[in-house]
């Protein structure tokens, strides 16, 4: 089993406080980390935590207000005086390749690893290796995304049962059977993981709303989420100020989750103002229970589930 984790680098929202900083999320599947947003000292972010800049392989912007893409120079800059050699791809709405070009002509620096920036539209998915990213498009007055990682089908439950009136052997072969290879027996018969395994499984989802107003859409987009991580910025008294800012407010992610059935509901992007994050959550937690504002270097594990 790959491990998935998520690691709350920043949970804040506009500019950092004691308490928060700015928005960025990692996420880290097996050695590789995922990077969502890159607000201004994330570079130190990682230090202060259990993580290494040097695994991320790919960042993912969700929009071009600075307390999501100003961490950018610094930890690009981080990375090449440590020498990395791997290359690093980053992505983000149109003007990516520009932004990328005019960040890295500041001062004098000049990278001797590849970045390579990449420009992503809505509905878009970008597949990897053994998981897709999908790209929606959100409402805060500029453009902006919200991304879902989402795992490959697995294979389905093995069953010892039927394996060993087969006459197959414990050992390798079970191991090659449940992931989803054909053995061959020592009498010839070729056994194919379709007569061993049930039915495939769905692997996990996470779903980062970035900034956004409340948006009926991602209500599919989240649909049967593991995890939505989502913009949480004012409690429900100041629903209309959020709202035209292009935010949402606990509550209105909450309904959210409830409605895509997701399992757990995670509430970023909090507002300065809010020195008693409980305001917020026990805002969500009226029609959503297992919902959470999140802290900077909160590590969740997603379980696979059975």
């Amino acid at each position: 089993m790959t491990q998935l984790s998520i690691i709350f680098l920043g949970t804040g929202g506009s500019w950092p406080t004691v308490k928060r900083n700015v928005s960025s999320i990692a996420l880290k599947r097996g050695s590789e980390i995922l990077l969502f947003d890159c607000g201004e000292g994330t570079q130190r972010q990682f230090q202060k935590s259990k993580l290494s800049y040097m695994q991320v392989s790919k960042v993912f912007v969700t929009h071009f207000h600075g307390d999501h893409f100003l961490g950018l120079p610094g930890l690009i800059q981080t990375m090449q005086l440590n020498d990395r050699d791997k290359p690093l791809h980053i992505y983000g709405p149109t003007g990516m390749i520009m932004l990328l070009q005019q960040l890295l002509s500041l001062g004098y620096f000049k990278p001797n690893y590849e970045i390579i920036a990449h420009e992503v539209k809505n509905g878009d998915s970008l597949d990897f290796n053994k998981y897709t990213i999908h790209v929606m498009s959100v409402k805060h007055g500029i453009p902006a995304f919200a991304y879902a990682i989402e795992e490959d089908m697995r294979p389905g439950k093995f069953n010892k049962p039927r394996a060993l009136e087969l006459g197959i052997p414990e050992g390798p072969l079970f191991s090659k059977l449940q992931k989803g290879e054909s053995v061959t027996l020592k009498d010839g018969r070729k056994i194919t993981p379709e007569l061993v395994l049930g039915p495939q499984r769905k692997g996990r989802k996470i779903v980062i709303s970035g900034d956004t107003k409340p948006y009926e859409k991602m209500i599919d987009f989240s649909k049967d989420a593991d995890v939505l991580i989502h913009d949480a910025t004012f409690d429900s008294e100041l629903e209309d100020v959020s709202n035209e800012y292009g935010h949402t407010t606990a509550f209105q992610a909450a309904e959210i989750a409830k409605k895509a059935n997701v399992g757990k509901l995670f509430l970023t992007h909090i507002s300065p103002r809010y020195l008693d994050h409980r305001i917020l959550e026990n805002d969500a937690q009226k029609i959503f229970k297992d919902s959470f504002v999140a802290k900077d270097f909160q590590e969740y594990d997603v379980k696979l589930k059975k």
